[in-house]
């Protein structure tokens, strides 16, 4: 069985692939059509799921940060936290959603403004190297090599006046990739739970007041 450092560096390798391809969009577009990039903080609020492989690499990261501005970081989650007890009660780390009746953790409100916590004073992403995936795809519609639309939607920022899900430019391996996300997520579930569980996420600030290493998790294997 692979160790976690293993399944996190081959999920690293696949977050380079995707910011690969979102690199590739950006020449081939131009900034005119795609306003996303670095920098941009337009969609850096709300509460929206990430994996845990996600929050692994997110609590690598803001270790690395300096004191001052870890602390900060969670200072600005604990407010989150509080809103979402409040909701539910038993709510407890790791502070995985999907214990929880999954239509009440996909509603979060769409026009919550809260922004991110891990936006430092700047208002840049203080962790950008170590970024969800999902904020590396977000803006842009996710349409496969095949024809397949995954995501048929994009920013509104981007392609004022056209309907890029016709442009060969932003098409992409998306099946392949999304198949090896769920895989090394099934792996990082066995090794933790010693179940192949696929779904494990969590919110961004919750990931900042958990401590991982803490968790019992091999009693969450049945869950």
């Amino acid at each position: 069985m692979a160790s976690r450092s293993e399944i996190l560096k081959d999920y690293r390798n696949l977050l380079d692939e995707i910011d690969g391809w979102f690199g590739a969009c950006l020449n081939a577009a131009g900034a005119e059509r795609i306003r996303c990039r670095s920098g941009c903080r337009e969609c850096c609020r709300g509460l929206f799921d990430i994996t845990l492989l996600d929050a692994f690499l997110i609590q690598e990261a803001v270790a690395a940060l300096p004191e001052e501005a870890r602390e900060a970081a969670r200072r600005r989650a604990e407010p989150r936290l509080t809103e979402l007890k409040r909701l539910w009660p038993d709510f407890s780390p790791p502070y995985l959603l999907n214990a929880l009746p999954e239509q009440q953790w996909t509603a979060m409100p769409e026009d919550d403004e809260t922004p991110c916590p891990l936006l430092g004073e700047d208002g840049r992403c203080l962790i950008y190297q170590a970024r969800p995936m999902t904020c590396r795809l977000h803006g842009l519609p996710h349409v496969d090599g095949s024809g397949e639309v995954f995501l048929d939607s994009w920013c509104s920022r981007n392609f004022p006046g056209e309907d890029p899900l016709s442009d060969p430019t932003l098409r992409w391996r998306f099946q392949e990739a999304f198949s090896r996300e769920a895989a090394l997520l099934a792996e990082l579930g066995m090794l933790l739970t010693g179940m192949p569980r696929r779904e494990l996420d969590t919110f961004i600030p919750l990931v900042l007041l958990t401590d991982y290493d803490a968790v019992a998790w091999r009693h969450l294997g049945g869950g």
